[in-house]
């Protein structure tokens, strides 16, 4: 597993990393513990490239945050962040949510349902009320021990769904 530093990996996030990430999600056949609940409909999905950062407590990696870039035709259009948040760059409009169920993936970080607990503007990101994570590659926390302190980012992508209700 390739570790960078964090100022290396969300710099090559920022100069390009992302762009060229598909603007149609992988298909794959979405676990039943994921699914969103009835009542709500499909907005848009975007693929997204980033890092998982892990920091050293206790001598084990623990997730600190992600960063990833959102894309739509190799155009950045949202940024995911610790929160976990993803803002539009395009309205500035705002997600928050927490986990509500995941489903592990062999050799990625799980893919998961996330339930919107933070709403802001009128943009795309505005009405959310779902988010499913899909179609994870990478992203997993280094094995083994670790110093005291230390950091590290580790790539992963993934699709993020975004839902409304309706």
């Amino acid at each position: 597993m390739k570790r960078m530093t964090v100022a290396l990996a969300i710099g090559a996030l920022l100069v390009g990393g992302a762009a060229t990430a598909s603007a149609t999600p992988a298909a794959s056949k979405v676990p039943d513990a994921i699914k969103v609940p009835a009542g709500n409909r499909p907005l848009t999905t975007y693929p997204a490239e980033g890092v998982q950062i892990y920091g050293c407590t206790n001598g084990a990696w623990a997730l600190v945050q992600p960063a990833a870039v959102l894309t739509r035709h190799g155009k950045p259009v949202a940024l995911h962040s610790k929160g976990p948040v993803w803002t539009s760059t395009v309205d500035g409009s705002t997600v928050g949510a927490a986990a509500a169920a995941s489903s592990p993936r062999k050799d990625a970080i799980p893919e998961l349902l996330l339930k919107a607990n933070l709403n802001t503007g009128d943009g795309v990101f505005g009405k959310v009320t779902y988010i499913q994570r899909l179609n994870t590659r990478g992203g997993v926390a280094p094995a083994g021990a670790c110093t005291a302190g230390a950091q590290t980012a580790v790539r992963y992508s993934a699709d993020y769904a975004f839902w409304v209700a309706g």
